[in-house]
C-alpha cells in the first residue's frame, strides 16, 4: 500500500517507519523544513531502542520517505494517517487545532477517495469533526476511522510490530476492509483487530491509560501510607500482583508518572467528562496524587539536613519520565529540580539519554556529567528518579569513596534495602522502612 503520515513526532515516526517494515511505501510529512532535511539525510530525531534500525534499513530501500509538502505526499497514497500534537489546553481539554487544521487542507487536496485514520489521541467525537472539516471543501469520496495508538516509550517498536491489539473505529466496510489488509502482517499470531464505532474507539485510549494512571496512583498512595503505618509495600505489591483478577503489572511504587501520555490523556478524560455534564472524580484524585508524588521525597531529603539545603550538593540520576526514552514531559525529575534549586542546592545530573533535552530546557541552571559516576564526586546525597538499568548494579564501595555524604534518596526503590545496610548507606526510598548507617541507628 502507498500510505501517507502526517507529522513526525514520536507516533508518526514509529507508525510511517513500522509500516515501511513491512512493504508499504510510505511518505512522512512535516512542516519543519530542518527536521525533514536532517531525516532525509538519514538522521533520526527522538531515541527509541531499535527504531533506528528500521529507519535506516528502509530509507535505504526507498519505502520511507519524508518531506513538507502535503498536497505531493497525499496525490497517490490510499491511505492518510494523522499522528499530530494534541496537547492539552489552558483548562485540559486537547487542543485539536493541529488535526482540525489539516482536515481543512484535505478537503481542498483530495481529487479521488481517500482514507483518513486519526492515529492522535483524541477525544470522543474528534473523528466527526475531522468529516465534516474535510467534507466542508471535499469534492470526492473518503472516509475518516479512529485507529488510536498503544506504544510504550522505550518498547515502541515491539508494541507496533507485534500489538496486543489493534482498536480500529469505522463505519464503512470500505475503509473496514482497508485497514483489515494493512494490519493483516502484524496480527498473524492471532491477537485480534477490534473493529467498533469511532466514538468507542477514540474513548479505549483514554479509558485504557487512565486505567493505567490509577493503579499506579493508587499503589504510590498505598505505598506512602505503608511509610506512615511501618509496612513494606514489596511485600504488599507481591501479595496483590499474584490475584490474577489484579495482576502485577504497574505496581511498583515511585515518585509518580510523567511523560507525553499519561498525565494529557487522564486531563484530557476529566475535561471531557466534564463537557458533557459527568464528573470523574476518580481521575481528579489521580491527578493531584501524581502532582504531590512526583516531589514527595524532597521533605524528607530537607528534613535529612536539618530543614536546610542551601549550599548542599546532590547528585541526580535520571532525567527522563522513564527509562529507555529521552522524553522530559512531566518527568518528576524536573519537579525535583525546580524545588532543589529554588532551595539553593548545587544539582549535578546524569542522564543516559535525555541531557540534551533538560539542557535546552534550564540551560545553565544544573550542571550535567557525561557519567554517572562523575556526578557523585563531593555530592552530599544522591537523588534517583529514573530506573535507568545501568543505575541498578553500582559499585558501593566507589559510590562511598566519591561522595561527601554517604545518602541516597531513591524514587524508583532500585536497591535491595539489606544491600544498602551493608555498604552503611543512610537509604530512603518508597513504601519501605528506611536504612541507617550502622554507626547512626
Amino acid at each position: 500500500m502507498k500510505i501517507a503520515v502526517v507529522g513526525t513526532g514520536y507516533v508518526g515516526l514509529v507508525t510511517g517507519t513500522c509500516f515501511a517494515e513491512t512493504g508499504n511505501k510510505v511518505v512522512c510529512v512535516d512542516i519543519d523544513q530542518a527536521k525533514v532535511e536532517a531525516m532525509q539525510g538519514g538522521q533520526i530525531p527522538i531515541y527509541e531502542p531499535h527504531l533506528d534500525v528500521l529507519f535506516d534499513r528502509n530509507i535505504a530501500a526507498g519505502r520511507l520517505t519524508f518531506t513538507t509538502d502535503l498536497a505531493e505526499a497525499i496525490k497517490d497514497v490510499a491511505l492518510i494517517f494523522l499522528a499530530l500534537p494534541t496537547p492539552p489546553g489552558e483548562d485540559g481539554s486537547a487542543d485539536l487545532s493541529y488535526i482540525l487544521g489539516v482536515a481543512d487542507q484535505l478537503g481542498h487536496l483530495i481529487e479521488d477517495y481517500k482514507l483518513i485514520i486519526d492515529k492522535s489521541t483524541v477525544p470522543v467525537g474528534t473523528a466527526e469533526r475531522v468529516q465534516a472539516a474535510i467534507a466542508a471543501n471535499a469534492r470526492v469520496d473518503f472516509d475518516v476511522v479512529s485507529n488510536p495508538e498503544f506504544l510504550r516509550e522505550g518498547f515502541a517498536v515491539d508494541d507496533f510490530m507485534k500489538p496486543d491489539r489493534v482498536v480500529i473505529g469505522c463505519s464503512s466496510l470500505r475503509a473496514q476492509q482497508l485497514m483489515e489488509e494493512l494490519y493483516k502482517p502484524f496480527v498473524r499470531q492471532g491477537n485480534p483487530i477490534l473493529f467498533m464505532d469511532e466514538k468507542s474507539a477514540e474513548l479505549t485510549k483514554y479509558a485504557a491509560n487512565s486505567f493505567l494512571a490509577t493503579k499506579i496512583t493508587f499503589m504510590n498512595e498505598v505505598a506512602n501510607f505503608c511509610e506512615l503505618v511501618g509496612a513494606d509495600v514489596d511485600k504488599v505489591r507481591r501479595g496483590m500482583g499474584t490475584d490474577t483478577r489484579i495482576g502485577s503489572r504497574f505496581l511498583f511504587p515511585g515518585i509518580g508518572y510523567g511523560g507525553s501520555c499519561f498525565p494529557k490523556d487522564v486531563q484530557a478524560l476529566y475535561k471531557s467528562g466534564q463537557e458533557n455534564g459527568f464528573n470523574f472524580g476518580i481521575l481528579q484524585s489521580v491527578m493531584q496524587a501524581n502532582e504531590n508524588q512526583k516531589t514527595v521525597l524532597f521533605e524528607p531529603l530537607r528534613d535529612y539536613f536539618g530543614g536546610d539545603l542551601k549550599g548542599k550538593k546532590i547528585a541526580l540520576w535520571g532525567l527522563a519520565f522513564k527509562p529507555e526514552t529521552d522524553d522530559i514531559r512531566e518527568a518528576p525529575a524536573l519537579y525535583m529540580i525546580e524545588k532543589l534549586t529554588a532551595a539553593g542546592v548545587e544539582v549535578v545530573a546524569y542522564d543516559p539519554e535525555a541531557m540534551d533535552n533538560v539542557k535546552r530546557l534550564l540551560g545553565n541552571q544544573i550542571t550535567f556529567t557525561d557519567d554517572s559516576m562523575d556526578a557523585l564526586n563531593g555530592a552530599d546525597a544522591l537523588l534517583i528518579c529514573t530506573e535507568w538499568q545501568v543505575f541498578r548494579n553500582p559499585d558501593f564501595a566507589d559510590m562511598k569513596s566519591r561522595m561527601a555524604g554517604h545518602v541516597i534518596f531513591d524514587g524508583r526503590n532500585l536497591y535491595d534495602l539489606d544491600m544498602l545496610q551493608k555498604h552503611n548507606f543512610y537509604y530512603k526510598s518508597i513504601g519501605r522502612s528506611t536504612v541507617h548507617p550502622l554507626n547512626q541507628a
